[in-house]
């Protein structure tokens, strides 16, 4: 049978909103001097909502692409009108400009020695997500963060988007019931991928400095720009990048500060074995990924697919909620949506008010940063509650190379039982760069 569904009104969407104080900039506030990191796509978007909010001026641009660094301090001062200074290593910038604010939008790789140095350097930090590249830079970025008393805010922009926010209220209201499973997946279309030939670094790219602390690959356009999400190297792969945002979603809601038990599973059987020689490369992230998470109270899944797609079901992105009263999804585009287990109830459904063309929350999510930093309150994604989802995707990669489970005890952030799995919370920094220090 098929039911009629009830639309929430903009009316009560609105008002269920209401609880995420928002500041807006006001003629004589306080504008504060700002420094992208990682000029690139996002890292530029990011920086137009900040400008946009009004207290935002932008001295500063750091990039190991000129050609970046160029494009963005173009577009910056045609719409503010300045002319920022521009940077190749974010260590000079922070000496020379000493930035109240720095956002920083680079790989994965660099966000634990990035966010801690501009802390250090007195600077309040919007970083993307996840947090860090593995689980002990992940620990030294929180520490840097509770050290020095600064605001860090992380783009887990689904924190504060409204559709988010009404459906996870729906969900602690208990209107789901009791939840014992939960399934949070990507599904995308894709196909065997063929190597490309390596190519000679362009003159306008710092390579070397690019990889940085990772380890120093040929150059290849598989990789920049904008493809290093897939390169175990730079990031932690589809998990590591669509995963934490619908992770983060159920760790929003449970009281348990981490699971017990992680086991994952996946590979390239479509794409094909990863291939890394001299002459050609392909992406090595795992094309399909399925990750248990063993919480006390629940269970939760993560699963991926860059093949196929998925039409067969109602969504195929977001993360299901499974409740003795019936299925809450919460989704993107298609917005929130519960299915009640009594046939004769009524579905209830809120679209999105995502924020276009990107389909995003990035306008809410920095007017709340801005917010914490002027109250000295909490911002929506603080780098301590972020740190715990971020931690998620990396167990989980590291339980898929070691091709066992992982008994975690979430209050001291150790592997128990597991001398080799112990080691792979880190790994070894390329030099001169050091690893952070956690402890």
């Amino acid at each position: 049978m098929i039911h009629r569904r009830r639309f929430l009104t903009a009316a009560s969407a609105a008002a269920a909103f209401s609880a995420v104080p928002i500041l807006r900039a006001q003629d004589g506030q306080k504008k504060y001097r700002t420094a992208l990191i990682g000029s690139g796509w996002w890292g530029m978007n990011i920086l137009r909502e900040a400008l946009a909010h009004g207290q935002t001026l932008c001295v500063a641009l750091c990039d190991a692409d000129a050609d970046k660094l160029e494009h963005c301090s173009e577009e910056v001062n045609q719409l503010t009108g300045g002319t920022p200074k521009i940077f190749h290593d974010y260590r000079e910038l922070l000496e020379k400009e000493k930035p109240e604010v720095v956002i920083i939008a680079t790989p994965d790789h660099w966000h634990a020695l990035q966010t801690i140095a501009a802390v250090k350097a007195g600077a309040h930090v919007f970083v993307e997500k996840p947090t860090g590249h593995t689980v002990q830079e992940s620990r030294a970025m929180v520490k840097a963060a509770q050290d020095t008393g600064r605001t860090v805010q992380v783009g887990l922009h689904r924190r504060i988007g409204p559709h988010h926010v009404n459906a996870l209220k729906f969900l602690r209201d208990g209107k789901v019931g009791k939840v014992g499973a939960v399934r949070c997946f990507v599904h995308y279309p894709g196909g065997k991928e063929n190597p490309k030939p390596n190519q000679k670094t362009p003159e306008n790219i710092d390579w070397d400095l690019y990889c940085g602390p990772a380890p120093l690959r040929a150059f290849n356009s598989k990789i920049h720009p904008g493809g290093w999400r897939q390169f175990m190297d730079f990031a932690n792969g589809q998990i590591g990048d669509w995963g934490v945002h619908w992770l983060d979603q159920f760790m929003l809601w449970t009281e348990e500060r981490g699971p017990r038990r992680v086991f994952s599973s996946g590979g390239r059987p479509i794409s094909g074995p990863a291939v890394n020689t001299e002459k050609e490369m392909t992406t090595d992230a795992p094309e399909e990924q399925i990750a248990v998470f063993d919480f006390e109270g629940f269970t939760a899944t993560w699963e991926h697919r860059k093949f196929a797609a998925n039409s067969a079901e109602k969504h195929n992105i977001g993360v299901y909620f499974y409740g003795t009263e019936g299925t809450l999804h919460i989704g993107w585009r298609d917005g929130w949506t519960f299915y009640p287990s009594n046939e004769k109830a009524q579905t209830i459904h809120e679209d999105h008010q995502l924020q276009e063309p990107d389909g995003h929350s990035m306008k809410l999510l920095w007017a709340d940063f801005i917010r914490s930093i002027e109250t000295k309150g909490k911002p929506a994604a603080t780098i301590e509650s972020a740190h715990r989802s971020s931690v998620l995707p990396m167990l989980a990669n590291l339980s898929l190379k070691l091709g066992r489970s992982l008994t975690w005890d979430a209050e001291k952030e150790l592997v128990v039982n597991d001398a080799e799995a112990a080691k792979g919370l880190r790994r070894d920094y390329r030099g001169p760069w050091q690893y952070p220090g956690a402890e």
